[in-house]
């Protein structure tokens, strides 16, 4: 079964800087390398993760940042998603929640640590959240 998940760049951005390797955004990162997780992306997805890793305050290596996005760009799904007339309490969600709501032709999960930014939707998920439906739908098909 495939899991697609728009990550919301506050997942990547703690991913990359924790040294906990069982921490759940570390766990996000690895299974998109895994290819367990096809992440969903858009242009304007991918222009903030750009913009929000190169920022100097987290020092991350160049290489390591064209690393992770190459291997969203290679693993993951792009879209070209329909603006949506919706007010969030962060206008730069919108771009996530608008590629969320674009993949229909797919169950598609939007994980991310900001919950309460975005309307309540058992597709919205927290990086916890989204391994434990990850790890239940991995031990439903080993059942059969």
């Amino acid at each position: 079964m495939e899991h697609y998940a728009v990550i919301d760049t506050n997942v990547l951005v703690s991913g990359i800087l924790t040294r906990k390797n069982d921490a759940a955004t570390v766990q996000v990162i690895k299974n998109i390398f895994l290819g367990k997780i096809i992440p969903v992306y858009s242009y304007a997805i991918m222009a903030e993760y750009h913009e929000v890793l190169k920022r100097k305050k987290f020092g991350f290596p160049e290489d390591l940042i064209e690393y992770v996005l190459s291997a969203i760009k290679k693993y993951g799904v792009f879209l070209n998603p329909k603006s949506l007339n919706v007010s969030l309490p962060d206008p730069k969600d919108l771009p996530f929640y608008e590629t969320l709501l674009s993949n229909k032709s797919s169950t598609t999960y939007l994980i991310t640590g900001n919950i309460k930014h975005f309307p309540e939707d058992p597709y919205i998920v927290t990086p916890r959240d989204f391994l434990n439906i990850l790890n239940s739908k991995v031990a439903q098909k080993n059942s059969f």
